[in-house]
């Protein structure tokens, strides 16, 4: 199977997919329930662009793992880039959102943690990164005052309030900008509330934000 550089469409503009960029622990409820704090500035990682799930395709599960977790986030989708980018300047980045899954080969982390190894696989394997459709960055009138939802199967799972984002939107942009700089086609996973956990093969997950976003992923059997 040949890959290709993911691309994203945002209303007439499309975007190829330069780097994924994914924020460890926003929301203190889920800091406390995987017996972490936050710090004074953002933990920051970075998923593969072919970590991307192709548009169509069944979210897969990997041989290798018995253990995959949804982690529900916001994304945000840079237009312009820059360095030491100003927070009070910060939205006028911003090209686009969308809902995405960090999904997470849970066990393969653990493991990686417990030998002191980099956990790059436990994130970035192939289809690790879900992302709804995008919509213009206008859809949204306040990304700090919107929520998001995931159900699997009809059940509630996840429920979060931006409101409790221990970094915002604009200050993760000034702050990634300023230690990695910024291009057009970065994506921003802003981190995940309280309530993750497994996915099982033939499960429906749908990603919701009221009014704007709602859709549907496959998990394979």
């Amino acid at each position: 199977m040949e890959l290709t550089v993911p691309q994203i469409r945002i209303a007439d503009q499309t975007l190829n997919v330069a780097n994924i960029f994914c924020v460890g622990r926003n929301f203190a409820a889920h800091a406390a329930e995987m017996g972490s704090t936050i710090g004074e500035e953002p933990m920051v990682f970075i998923k593969p662009t072919s970590a991307i799930l192709p548009e169509g395709e069944a979210i897969p599960l990997p041989s290798w793992s018995r253990e995959i977790h949804h982690e529900t986030e916001l994304v945000v989708a840079i237009g312009k880039g820059g360095r030491n980018i100003d927070p009070e300047d910060a939205m006028s980045h911003v090209a686009g959102y969308a809902l995405g899954l960090d999904l997470t080969a849970r066990d393969v982390q653990a493991e990686a943690k417990k030998k002191g190894q980099p956990w790059t696989l436990s994130k970035g394997y192939y289809g690790a990164a879900v992302l709804t459709d995008f919509v213009p960055a206008t859809a949204i009138a306040n990304p700090a005052q919107t929520t998001f939802t995931l159900h699997i199967d009809g059940e509630l799972r996840q429920q979060a309030d931006t409101r409790q984002m221990v970094f915002t939107v604009p200050t993760l942009i000034a702050w990634i900008s300023s230690r990695f700089g910024l291009t057009e086609g970065d994506l921003i996973y802003t981190g995940t509330p309280e309530g993750v956990g497994p996915i099982l093969a033939g499960q429906t997950l749908q990603l919701t934000l009221p009014g704007v976003i709602d859709q549907r992923f496959v998990v394979a059997k």
